[in-house]
């Protein structure tokens, strides 16, 4: 199901058109339907919130549109019953997505942490959602594992409480991780890149799951 679900997006996000190739990716997709799933939205919020021009947003609301997902009217876009069946998907497996206070784990100024389902089985290092947090733009990015009722990260703790403390005390209360449920904590100097950061590296285990 995740992997029909990224597929669906990315085939939304790659979509051939005249012109020059888009400026934007399929994160700014996922996140322009976390955005209207909160609230009907215009289009110069939209804009605003995904950090994208005026060319970008219109190509992202009528891709949107396009493919089912959203309607338009003048109270902004809102999601149709297709894009909540959409929304209530990603939300199962992408379960929750938060914002970190500074913790020993965070490296920057703004940290969000996303909580995805009975992924843990399909993390190696962590390495490849560190490389693709950086690459949408976060400092780095942390992927800790719920194992045996105790966090962990890949080649670097066992005992996650143990070792960070104040880190491993957030996640357990902000998020209730269950077994094999991968916690992933994004670092930036701004909170877009953060969230985006985020969601890059929680997307890459999406093939997989």
């Amino acid at each position: 199901m995740p992997n029909l679900f990224r597929k669906h997006l990315e085939k939304i996000a790659s979509e051939k058109a005249p012109g020059p190739p888009p400026t934007f990716s399929v994160l700014h997709i996922l996140r322009a339907l976390e955005l209207i799933a909160e609230k009907p939205t215009g289009r110069g919020k939209l804009a605003e919130n995904l950090k994208v021009g005026e060319g970008a947003i219109r190509t992202i609301i009528s891709r949107l549109r396009d493919a089912g997902l959203v309607a338009i009217s003048k109270a902004g876009c809102t999601l149709t019953d297709k894009g909540l069946m959409l929304f209530k998907e990603y939300r199962s497996f992408f379960k929750k997505k938060i914002g970190i206070r500074k913790n020993e784990l965070t490296i920057a100024k703004h940290s969000i942490a996303v909580l995805i389902k009975n992924c843990g089985h399909k993390v190696k290092s962590g390495v490849e959602q560190r490389d693709a947090a950086i690459m949408a733009g976060a400092k780095g990015a942390t992927t800790i594992l719920f194992k045996k009722g105790r966090l962990i990260i890949p080649a670097v703790s066992d005992d996650v409480a143990k070792d960070f403390p104040e880190a491993a005390s957030q996640i357990l209360t902000s998020m209730n991780p269950e077994e094999d449920d991968v916690i992933v904590v994004s670092s930036a100097d701004s909170l877009e890149k953060a969230e985006y950061g985020a969601l890059a590296a929680a997307w890459m285990l999406l093939d997989d799951c």
